[in-house]
């Protein structure tokens, strides 16, 4: 089952929010995240907020549909015009393209409509392989959208069956094709490495089967075995080994041998782009504390230190806002501080480093010896994470925030 939400204080049933984070909206970028909830089947690694059709015992995607417009209406209220237009717009799911061109389109042009667009606006959708088509993309393409995101996860049949994915082997280095061929100039491919039972050879094969594609944009995650999952439990019975910690390193550091050798550079520990422009700046986003609205159940948003999240379960988000409310289950504060360490944890997984500012005197005298054990240079007053400071992020973040 999908993760439970934190705890948090009641969000207003208007969505107000506090004087302080509105004070910040104008400075800030903005930008839009619709959750599209629909799957196929759920994949026995998932813990997303995803619902297959006997999941939801009846509650469709016109449902879903009119809550998310409504959710876009609210936020218009609640946003004002006290903010910039919005930069990035990104579907994900679950599977967006679950929906039609046209709902998408009409999704994307209420956005629009309510917040304005730059005009260099990246507009991106996830979809899974299998529901890629031309039409689809031609409909994509005449509503907006600039970018897609393709579920690949491997090219080996053998780790597919293992993760439950439905689309076949190659189908994605497909679907990435077409996007090009119907004229995407961003086309971005999402990996996974560590599945019970996948080989170095195995990761390779994926590696280089997704560069056939001639994709912009790689990303690719070690699994994570969350509990409550059907993986979890198989891993628990003995039916599946778990992948060791050293494995996992030998594979992320092939994966940068792979790509870098491509003409892709590493800009954030898990992602790779062909240049600065091709960056995922949704994502961008998240990492540099921007603002973003997440509109659809279970979505979390963020403005001025405050960030909440909506209810969890379709019908619940989708009643919240048949009342004329917010469909926010809880909200927290973030402090200052708390603010400052989000942004070591989150800005030193990017190539371009964390400023030297924002770390603390104590903080700044571990630096040196961060350098002198490889793991990161100083470049330009940043603190810059070297390749083999990037296989140990989280114990480096943790060792300097110690």
């Amino acid at each position: 089952m999908p993760s439970v939400l934190p705890d948090g204080e009641p969000v207003p049933t208007t969505g107000e929010l506090p004087a302080s984070a509105r004070s910040e909206l104008a400075a800030t970028p903005l930008s839009i995240y619709l959750h599209v909830p629909f799957c196929a089947t759920r994949c026995g690694y998932c813990d997303f907020n995803t619902y297959t059709a006997n999941e939801l015992q009846g509650t469709g995607t016109d449902d879903y549909l009119r809550a998310a417009h409504a959710e876009i209406d609210l936020a218009r209220g609640v946003l004002g015009d006290g903010h910039p237009a919005a930069s990035t717009v990104f579907f994900g799911g679950g599977t967006p393209t679950m929906l039609s061109g046209g709902e998408l389109s009409g999704l994307l042009a209420h956005v629009r409509d309510a917040f304005g667009l730059e005009a260099d606006a990246e507009v991106t959708t996830e979809a899974n392989p299998e529901t890629v088509t031309p039409e689809l993309l031609d409909e994509l393409l005449a509503g907006g959208f600039t970018r897609i995101s393709l579920g690949m996860q491997s090219a080996r049949p053998h780790v597919l069956q293992v993760l439950e994915r439905r689309h076949t082997p190659g189908r994605a280095v497909e679907a990435a094709k077409l996007a090009h061929a119907a004229g995407f100039g961003d086309a971005s491919l999402d990996l996974i490495y560590g599945t019970p039972g996948e080989s170095l050879d195995d990761w390779r094969a994926s590696l280089e089967a997704a560069l056939e594609a001639e994709p912009e944009h790689v990303s690719a995650y070690a699994l994570i075995v969350e509990d409550g999952t059907r993986l979890a439990h198989q891993i628990r019975r003995g039916q599946l080994p778990m992948t060791d910690d050293d494995d996992l390193a030998d594979k992320y550091l092939l994966t940068e041998d792979v790509l870098t050798g491509a003409g892709f550079d590493a800009y954030e520990v898990s992602n790779w782009s062909r240049g600065p422009e091709h960056r995922a700046r949704h994502n961008m986003a998240y990492w540099l504390g921007h603002t973003w609205w997440g509109i659809g159940p279970g979505a979390h948003s963020h403005a001025g230190g405050v960030r909440w999240w909506n209810a969890k379960h379709p019908r619940s988000y989708a009643a919240a806002l048949a009342e004329g409310h917010s469909p926010g289950a809880g909200r927290e504060l973030v402090s200052a501080e708390d603010r400052r360490i989000e942004r070591v944890l989150l800005e030193l997984r990017l190539s371009d480093g964390l400023p030297w500012e924002v770390l603390t005197d104590s903080e700044l005298g571990r630096v040196p010896g961060f350098v002198e054990r490889g793991l990161a240079r100083i470049t330009h007053e940043r603190m810059v994470l070297t390749l083999q400071g990037r296989l140990l992020a989280d114990a480096v973040i943790r060792d300097l925030l110690d």
